[in-house]
């Protein structure tokens, strides 16, 4: 059964209607301005996370690098602590102290 009164609107409820359709429109703006705004953080986001792996992947390469560099030296410096020639420690030793000497002079004249 249809209501005689249901296709009528009461000036005053169009009115609220309008009033809440903009109030509606507002808001649905308001959040896509939001939803604009998280996405071009999360973009950027990644963007910052791919470059700090490439860094990171670098860094572990050079690392990796360095850490041969330094164990082919230990054992060169091993292989001459082991021949028993006991002068090269010594001159090895001697000359680590007048680095160290020069260094420090360095820095106490500045």
């Amino acid at each position: 059964m249809r209501r005689a009164h249901a296709g009528e609107m009461n000036p005053q409820m169009t009115q609220q209607a309008n009033h809440m359709e903009e109030e509606n429109q507002h808001l649905e703006d308001q959040l896509s301005y939001k939803v604009k705004a998280l996405k071009s953080l999360t973009i950027d986001i990644g963007t910052e996370v791919k470059t700090q792996n490439q860094m990171l992947k670098g860094m572990d390469d050079d690392f990796d690098a360095t850490g041969g560099f330094l164990g082919k030296a230990m054992s060169r410096v091993s292989a001459i602590a082991k021949a028993g020639h006991n002068r090269f420690i010594f001159y090895l030793i001697m000359f680590a102290l007048f680095v160290f000497m020069v260094c420090w002079f360095i820095i106490k004249t500045r």
